[in-house]
């Protein structure tokens, strides 16, 4: 009788300590980022969808790139877990699904409630020393200008009609030139619920960008006013602006 109730307190310390083990898990978790292209309410369809935009006017596309950099995501108590840098560069490309899907390794165990991002690459970082890791996915996705010294942070291309044209290519390629225009902007999202990160389970949030806030966001822009936007002081910033506030968190 008493080896019995020897036996039985060992095994209650044992599921004692494991129900605390599970229920304090310091053990770092993944996060999955997936980022969801849209226009409005419809998915993203390269080279099908045809849609309508501001100005009367309509356009389809064949080509969007953007790049995701410095991730943080934050507590309730707003303290921060900082991606690290070196690891912290992301092509998000339309054509190719793999990489609409960020994993996050060894994050911190943690209930957070919203994330920090960059839209391109940030003046201290550039030229990305010690990120070398990147670069040669920017070069081979056309994400870097050859003949000026910056980074395409976001790359929309297509056709468009209007009441003057039909079916004209346009351009926009808006990124960071030197020193001498600055486009990198960072973007901040409240999740709707915490985010529990923990070993035992990886971590989802979904990330929607909107198409469409590119050319009615902050600024309206009308593709028949200007088709083409590359090194463009005065446009630029616009679009820029535009598609800082088109990101926004989806439903799992």
């Amino acid at each position: 009788m008493k080896k019995l109730s020897i036996l039985l307190l060992v095994m209650f310390f044992i599921i004692t300590i494991s129900c605390n083990s599970e229920e304090n898990d310091v053990n770092p978790g993944i996060v999955n980022i997936n980022f969801n292209n849209k226009v409005g309410n419809e998915i993203l369809n390269l080279q099908q969808g045809n849609y309508n935009k501001n100005g009367n006017e309509t356009f389809s596309v064949d080509e969007l790139k953007y790049i995701i950099s410095n991730i943080v995501l934050i507590d309730a108590k707003g303290n921060e877990f900082v991606y690290p840098q070196e690891n912290s560069y992301f092509l998000i490309n339309e054509e190719v699904s793999t990489t609409k899907r960020i994993a996050l390794q060894d994050i911190n165990a943690n209930e957070y409630t919203s994330i920090r991002f960059g839209i391109g690459v940030d003046q201290s970082r550039f030229p990305l020393n010690g990120v070398e890791n990147f670069v040669p996915t920017a070069e081979e996705n056309n994400m870097i200008w050859s003949w000026s010294a910056g980074y395409i942070f976001m790359r929309l291309e297509g056709l468009y009609s209007s009441t003057q044209v039909t079916n004209t290519p346009f351009k926009y390629h808006i990124g960071s030139h030197g020193q001498n225009l600055d486009n990198y902007r960072e973007v901040s999202l409240n999740f709707m619920q915490p985010l529990a990160v923990s070993s035992s389970e990886n971590a989802e949030i979904d990330i929607n960008f909107d198409v469409l806030k590119l050319f009615s966001g902050e600024h309206n822009m009308l593709l028949q006013n200007k088709d083409d936007v590359q090194i463009d002081p005065e446009n630029a910033p616009k679009i820029r602006d535009n598609y800082t506030n088109a990101f926004e968190i989806g439903l799992n």
